[in-house]
């Protein structure tokens, strides 16, 4: 009978160990990284990068190719997201993750991956515009917006521009 006791000691023992590393994967989140399901839930309105605008940033090459390397680093929202679903204007979506919170290279990898095998001459629209999130359309995804040039590279601060239109309509 001891023997059957022991059994069970170790089923107990490997059963709390699976619960440890369940706790132990959940809390691999960095701190103030948000699910934007839980924004949407609790009203906090997104703001993202100016960096994202005018990148100059083909889609179909590597992410690295971006004018400006430095953007790669900067959080695409904020605050930070786990994931967010990035909409194309012809109904394609793709998701960027990162448990430390998106970033923008997070976001351009996850449009490269879509269209790495695309030839120049496939892409009707192959620059990166950049990114607008309009809560009225979807709280929880970006609109993609593409150019057919690069476009004026650097700075930023179109995002605003956008929204400013929107409310004349």
């Amino acid at each position: 009978m001891s023997a059957d006791t022991s059994d069970l000691k170790k089923v107990d023992s490997a059963v709390a160990g699976v619960d440890e590393q369940k706790k132990r994967r959940a809390t691999s989140t960095a701190p103030g990284v948000m699910n934007i399901a839980d924004l949407e839930k609790e009203g906090v309105k997104i703001k993202i990068a100016p960096e994202t605008q005018g990148t100059g940033w083909k889609m179909n090459s590597s992410s690295s190719t971006v004018a400006d390397p430095s953007i790669l680093k900067v959080m695409l929202t904020e605050p930070p997201v786990k994931k967010i679903d990035l909409h194309f204007p012809l109904g394609l979506e793709v998701t960027a993750r990162s448990l430390k919170g998106v970033t923008i290279k997070d976001a351009l990898d996850a449009i490269h991956k879509q269209f790495k095998k695309k030839a120049d001459d496939e892409l009707e629209l192959p620059y990166l515009k950049g990114f607008e999130w309009d809560p009225e359309e979807s709280w929880t995804r970006l609109k993609v917006h593409q150019s057919k040039d690069a476009g004026p590279v650097g700075g930023g601060g179109g995002g605003k521009k956008k929204k400013g239109k929107k409310e004349e309509e």
